[in-house]
């Protein structure tokens, strides 16, 4: 009945959100490629191509659980060796790193708008031999009955019982997110400094933003200029969540009188003596955090959700956040309860944060050490989930 009622509503409700749906599409940009994806239309060459194996549909929202995706996919692979992956995503974002990022054996298509005539075409074309969801987004045309649930804390399992998923199909798991099985190789290589050191001195401290939202850049580059005052060599290194924010930023910044270079840049300016650099390219953040000293988590002081910590401290960096760590609220409670990461009210709070750290690298080494200790309990996650898909085949 549930399912039926939905149903009905779907395109009322889509009439009601398509303009804000088309916009976002709009500002961030390459909306018209495979566009016809999103409504089951796909061309006969991937058509051809689905036709000839089973796939396993992995469905993910944008970058970060696409990242979960692959990294699952791979870990699957492993033990399925002919195993072959559609893989969906919804952003542009998401679809532009999937198709950069997957290997051969995936197709990365755009995910299919959850109404019952276009999911089903979908079904019809993928044939998938299973479904897997990374995250929670569970559209309830596309998962009728869920076989199993792996989640990151067992408190996550009590929520699934509670909407009607029995108790034998839930499996604590840890999350896949945070397992640092294979970060440490993977930032063992970029931790040394990013994809373009050139850009900066390897001697010069960076204060660094990672994945910031609208007003947490201005907050940081104020601080940045009263920290200049009493560390004169500091570097401001800004990414922000939303590549198509920069031309914006980099006026704001510059209004502040800061010398603002692109990352992009970096390949024909080799001198190395920007006030600030700005990235400006997706899905690349996780191979500059090797040239932080500190960094704050963006989304988390002027918007809510937070974003994902693992990635700095899997480099080896200090983390600061505000208060607005609603997506990663388990997470963020044990960093500060075990003094793995330090967590501020206010702008003000960051500054003398970031100023403590800067001067006192033994604090950024206890605060690391207390992250990765945090960190070791989701270690193998992803191969405990991958093993208990495996069960089900």
């Amino acid at each position: 009945m549930i399912r039926f009622i939905y149903n009905l509503l779907w395109p009322l409700g889509l009439l009601f959100f398509l303009p804000g749906y088309l916009m976002k599409m709009v500002r961030r940009g390459g909306y018209r490629e495979k566009f016809g994806q999103r409504l089951g239309i796909f061309d006969h060459e991937l058509r051809a191509r689905l036709a000839k194996q089973r796939s396993t549909w992995l469905h993910a929202v944008s970058v970060g659980e696409v990242m979960i995706a692959l990294k699952l996919a791979q870990q699957l692979r492993a033990l399925e060796p002919d195993m072959h992956c559609a893989l969906t995503t919804t952003t542009t974002t998401g679809f532009a790193f999937a198709n950069k990022n997957a290997s051969p054996w995936i197709e990365v298509m755009y995910t299919p708008l959850d109404f019952w005539p276009i999911m089903r075409r979908a079904f019809n074309m993928i044939q998938p031999a299973r479904i897997i969801l990374a995250e929670a987004e569970v559209w309830p045309n596309l998962v009728r009955l869920l076989d199993l649930v792996c989640v990151q804390e067992p408190e996550d399992g009590d929520r699934w019982r509670r909407l009607g998923v029995e108790h034998s199909r839930i499996r604590y798991t840890g999350s896949i997110k945070y397992d640092l099985t294979g970060f440490d190789d993977r930032m063992g290589v970029q931790g040394s400094g990013g994809f373009h050191l050139d850009i900066l001195n390897r001697e010069r401290p960076v204060l660094f933003g990672g994945s910031t939202h609208r007003g947490e850049e201005e907050i940081l580059a104020k601080a940045f200029l009263r920290l200049r005052k009493k560390l004169p060599s500091l570097c401001l290194f800004i990414a922000p969540r939303h590549v198509e924010r920069v031309p914006e930023i980099r006026r704001q910044l510059e209004a502040l009188s800061l010398d603002v270079r692109l990352a992009s840049e970096a390949a024909s300016h080799g001198e190395a003596g920007p006030d600030c650099v700005l990235l400006d390219t997706t899905g690349q953040l996780h191979g500059w955090y090797g040239i932080a000293t500190v960094v704050f988590m963006g989304k988390s002081l002027t918007a809510h959700g937070g974003q994902n910590p693992v990635e700095p401290i899997a480099a080896g960096k200090p983390i600061i956040f505000g208060l607005h760590m609603e997506n990663f609220a388990t997470l963020a409670k044990a960093l500060v309860s075990k003094s793995g990461a330090i967590q501020v009210r206010d702008a003000d709070a960051l500054e003398r944060a970031a100023e403590k750290l800067l001067h006192d690298s033994e604090a950024r080494q206890h605060l690391v050490q207390n992250a990765r200790e945090v960190l070791n309990r989701h270690r193998g996650a992803t191969s405990r989930t991958a093993a208990l898909i495996a069960e089900l085949a």
